[in-house]
């Protein structure tokens, strides 16, 4: 990847990070922590590896992309506003009356969205299901990408999909895990510890990878790794910061679902926007 191509991503990454600012604080309510720490993988999916259409959402021979985590969807929201499904001013309606903008995602209102997620665990399940199904259908060049989260993989569901990709060989599913530490209640260490889960998800068979999720280089490595993983899923265990990018939010679980009031957004805003002009001084 070119320095030129990296800044790019970065300058993605920044403004889907001020759309979800700017969709909680407007909603006065929503996930921004969990949200922030998935901005890099979302801007490298949507602008460099995914083959989708914002001209053709069912286009029946797109990637997918699953977001099993949804309460996240302010970002999801975000990366799609900014790749182009729908107008960036529209995340200023994220859960207010009439707006297809949810608090979690809806595939038959969303265009962009590949499937409706919100209770933990169900996402994931969806996401095997549509990999096993374009090999069923023969469409070999479809992938399927999926974003757990780390409280997320409590869930029994996960694991017995877990065990399903395995099983059925999915290698056309990569599965990303958000590994901030951090849940509504703490840290994830002391409300249910699951690690370790590398090691966990190579015993249920999958090609495993452990990245710095806010590294492009290595978001890239790694699922060059997956395209060249022929037999087994692929699960990339990514080390992120929860509320990455605002500096408050950085590692605070009292970020997980709470809306950022006026003073917060105005000085989320401000880190933001100087971060995207360091990055255009840096564009030159």
């Amino acid at each position: 990847m070119t320095n030129a191509e990296k800044l790019a991503l970065q300058k993605h990454a920044c403004h889907i990070r001020i759309g979800v600012i700017e969709s909680t604080h407007s909603a006065k309510c929503g996930h921004p922590g969990g949200s922030l720490s998935i901005a890099e993988v979302l801007s490298f999916l949507y602008f460099r590896e995914m083959r989708v259409d914002p001209a053709n959402p069912a286009w029946p021979e797109r990637d997918r992309l699953v977001l099993s985590k949804g309460h996240a969807a302010p970002a999801l929201y975000s990366a799609l506003a900014e790749r182009g499904f729908f107008p960036t001013e529209e995340l200023l309606t994220l859960r207010h009356m009439g707006s297809r903008l949810q608090g979690h995602p809806n595939m038959n209102t969303v265009p962009g969205v590949d499937m409706s997620t919100g209770s933990l665990g169900q996402g994931i399940s969806a996401a095997c299901g549509m990999a096993l199904g374009a090999k069923v259908k023969g469409l070999d060049d479809v992938r399927v990408y999926a974003i757990v989260g780390d409280g997320e993989i409590e869930e029994g569901e996960c694991w017995e999909a877990f065990m399903f990709a395995s099983h059925y060989k999915l290698d056309n599913l990569c599965v990303f895990l958000d590994l901030n530490h951090l849940q509504i209640d703490g840290a994830i260490e002391k409300v249910m510890n699951s690690a370790p889960q590398d090691k966990k998800l190579e015993a249920f068979g999958f090609n495993v990878l452990s990245i710095d999720g806010h590294d492009y280089d290595q978001i890239e490595a790694a699922v060059e790794a997956f395209h060249a993983e022929k037999g087994r899923p692929t699960f990339i265990i990514l080390n992120t910061t929860k509320g990455k990018g605002v500096s408050y939010m950085e590692n605070d679980a009292d970020w997980h679902g709470k809306a950022p009031g006026d003073a917060d957004y105005a000085t989320a805003m401000d880190e933001l926007k100087a971060a995207l002009a360091q990055l255009e001084k840096e564009e030159g």
